[in-house]
């Protein structure tokens, strides 16, 4: 029917009890994480998903197991378990480019900003690359926590730098082991 307009996407919100504090996990009806962030920072989290999806209904729920499990097996020890889980996020082209980005960034390796906008085949937008990490919708699994400054430095993360430090030396102890 022209002119209808689409019915917003159902999104549920899940909770995951990590090491470093509860988890908030987004899934849509598929299946697909569409935000993960950290409790405390609800507000950001809201506000990115407002942007992206407008006003989706959020129902607590559970996500589906895989999705679930996956999550909880990357604390757990399983730096590869979150490889596999479809994410689909909107935001702009060049904003999805630097997150597919950071996918590819290995567990417990970091790159710098510089680097960043390099791979994205933009090398003059560090800037631009910078902010489209802040913006990122989906920490952990889209790894943001893996960009550090030029000079070595850890800097900004939205879900707080000791928690940007804890992911990344968990990481590289997980690097460690064999799975």
């Amino acid at each position: 029917m022209a002119g209808k307009r689409p019915e917003p996407l159902a999104l549920t919100l899940d909770r995951i009890d990590t090491p470093v504090g509860t988890v908030l996990l987004i899934v849509d009806p598929q299946g697909s994480v569409r935000a993960l962030d950290f409790a405390g920072y609800e507000d950001r989290m809201h506000r990115l998903l407002r942007r992206h999806y407008g006003d989706a209904p959020l129902t607590d729920g559970r996500a589906p197991d895989g999705v679930r499990d996956a999550v909880a097996a990357y604390f757990a020890g399983n730096h590869k378990a979150l490889d596999g889980l479809t994410v689909k996020t909107a935001g702009t082209d060049f904003q999805r480019s630097v997150w597919a980005v950071l996918r590819d960034i290995p567990a417990g390796e970091t790159r710098t900003y510089g680097q960043l906008a390099r791979a994205i085949g933009k090398p003059n937008a560090v800037r631009a690359a910078g902010l489209a990490n802040g913006q990122n919708p989906v920490a952990v699994i889209v790894p943001c926590h893996r960009v550090i400054g030029a000079n070595g430095t850890l800097t900004g993360y939205a879900g707080g730098l000791e928690r940007k430090k804890w992911l990344l030396d968990h990481e590289r102890a997980l690097r460690k082991q064999p799975f």
